[in-house]
């Protein structure tokens, strides 16, 4: 698959869980199953790096269950996606070769997470009659998605 389709699907991840995407990203830095080098990203492979993000994304997991936890789709959470999205599609892409094409595509990546993951979401909720399992689901999704699509990537 392309840098471009993997920097997509990393977005979709952030649309579904924002610090999910540049968590795994991280860990695939560190762990070196993709070569940052001396890039602007290299600090994305850093020993501390993967670590922070992944208490970010525990504590994502466990705020996004709280029921006061507002939408995905209002404007800071939404823009806060997207940002994550095309973050994590650039590290995507300065491996690639394309850091500006992983970024775009990160960004699109995260409005189709956004809307969908929401939409689908929805869905379960009412398959289920519970908002729990479908959130549940989603951080499955996410964790599970993020952590192929970086190994795919290799």
């Amino acid at each position: 698959m392309s840098l471009y389709v993997f920097a997509l699907l990393i977005g979709i991840v952030a649309g579904l869980r924002a610090f999910t995407a540049p968590a795994v990203v991280s860990w695939a830095a560190y762990l070196g199953w993709i070569d940052l080098g001396n890039t602007w990203a290299g600090f994305m492979g850093a020993t501390v790096t993967p670590w922070i993000f992944t208490v970010l994304a525990a504590i994502e997991l466990v705020t996004d269950q709280l029921p006061n936890t507002p939408s995905r789709k209002v404007p800071p959470q939404f823009a806060a996606r997207i940002i994550s999205g095309a973050f994590s599609g650039a590290v995507l892409g300065v491996a690639g070769g394309s850091w500006i094409g992983g970024l775009i595509a990160g960004a699109i990546g995260a409005v189709i997470g956004t809307l969908g993951g929401a939409a689908v979401r929805g869905w379960l909720a009412g398959l289920f009659r519970s908002d729990r399992p479908a959130a549940l689901i989603e951080d499955a999704v996410a964790i599970l998605g993020g952590l192929w699509i970086v190994w795919a990537f290799v």
